[in-house]
């Protein structure tokens, strides 16, 4: 079915006239004051051509004023300020390392157990020995593993090294049998 020209008042009249018994027009909770309170379609297209954009007054948002506004945004970013202070404060996840050490003796009559004890006694802040073994390695020469945990920013392993190849009676070599970061 055609109206014709909306524009035109015989167009809006033949609409209005199929629309008066149509309950969903009129029967929804929005639709119930009349037109002629509001005006027809042509009245509201010559309000919007003739306004002045006199709703500018009109906050739809909350207040319009520009103290509150700059105030909400100082308050704003004191927050994130104090929360990138409080994040950059917190230290951040410790890095450590599981590392097990081969220890090797001059030879087959060096007290294996002399060896552990000494190793043992290396201590540093953020190193922790573990578990350790005797492992055979040639003609009835046996080996030392010992595994330990580091914290990597306060121990390397060329400290290990180091102090264990230092006590230069009993050992001959430190290799580096495994390196797993934890």
């Amino acid at each position: 079915m055609g109206f014709g020209n909306l524009k035109s008042d015989c167009g809006l009249s033949a609409l209005n006239t199929y629309l008066e018994d149509k309950s969903y027009i009129e029967g929804l909770p929005g639709v119930k004051k009349p037109i002629a309170e509001y005006g027809g379609a042509q009245a509201a297209a010559a309000a919007d051509d003739d306004s002045d954009d006199g709703d500018d007054d009109i906050d739809f948002f909350g207040s319009d004023d520009e103290e509150e506004l700059a105030e909400q945004k100082r308050i704003k970013e004191e927050r994130l300020k104090q929360y990138a202070e409080k994040k950059a404060k917190k230290p951040g996840p410790i890095a450590k390392s599981n590392i097990i050490l081969d220890v090797k003796p001059w030879d087959d009559e060096t007290d294996m157990k002399e060896i552990e004890r000494k190793v043992r006694t290396v201590a540093t802040d953020g190193l922790l020995w573990g578990a350790s073994k005797l492992v055979p390695l040639a003609y009835g020469i046996q080996k030392l593993q010992i595994s330990c945990v580091v914290e990597d920013d306060k121990v390397s392993t060329d400290f290990l090294e180091e102090e264990i190849t230092a006590f230069e009676d009993l050992v001959q070599s430190v290799d580096i049998a495994a390196f797993n970061k934890v």
